[in-house]
């Protein structure tokens, strides 16, 4: 069985981005960076909801291609039109018996990109096995939350932490049996 990873930047009060999407007070360079970037290199699949992917479009993602070259895309999404050569493939429905589909199959660990309401439904269906938060020190008033519509309690193991230099403290959780 695959290992599906939340592998996210969140402040400190929760928020994996501000209002408006704004990501600014989110550290992009420094040791936390090195470390995130290394983890990358392990995953093989990405799994994002709609929104997520269209922010990569600020920075530079053309519609279609693959936000990571090594890893097989797979975006969540009822509406999302993308060209026919598209190097991503669109899930529109029965997302939660694909997640199931995607984590029995061969293949090594799988990031989830996000965002905060795709979270919160693949971890309301226990989908989510890992969760590693990357702890921006500051507050955001308001904004896109960790997950949204979190329809009941989950109970988290700590697993790791390491406090880096940039202030950014990566903690890593695994969800509890039971």
């Amino acid at each position: 069985m695959r290992t599906i990873f939340y592998d996210v930047a969140t402040s400190l009060n929760g928020y994996i981005a501000g209002p408006d999407d704004d990501i600014s007070g989110f550290p992009a360079e420094g040791d936390h960076a090195e470390a995130y970037f290394e983890r990358l290199a392990g995953y093989d699949t990405v799994l994002m909801g709609r929104g997520t992917y269209e922010f990569g479009y600020r920075f530079g993602l053309q519609p279609g291609r693959r936000a990571y070259a090594h890893m097989h895309h797979y975006i969540f999404s009822r509406t999302l039109d993308l060209p026919a050569d598209s190097e991503v493939e669109i899930v529109r429905d029965d997302w939660i018996e694909r997640v199931r589909s995607l984590k029995s199959a061969a293949g090594g660990d799988i990031y989830l990109c996000g965002g905060g309401q795709f979270a919160g439904l693949l971890m309301s269906h226990g989908l989510v096995d890992r969760l590693r938060l990357k702890m921006a020190p500051f507050l955001l008033p308001g904004g896109v939350p960790l997950f949204e519509q979190l329809d009941r309690q989950v109970q988290l193991q700590p697993v790791s932490m390491t406090r880096h230099d940039s202030g950014v403290v990566t903690m890593e959780y695994r969800l509890r049996d039971g």
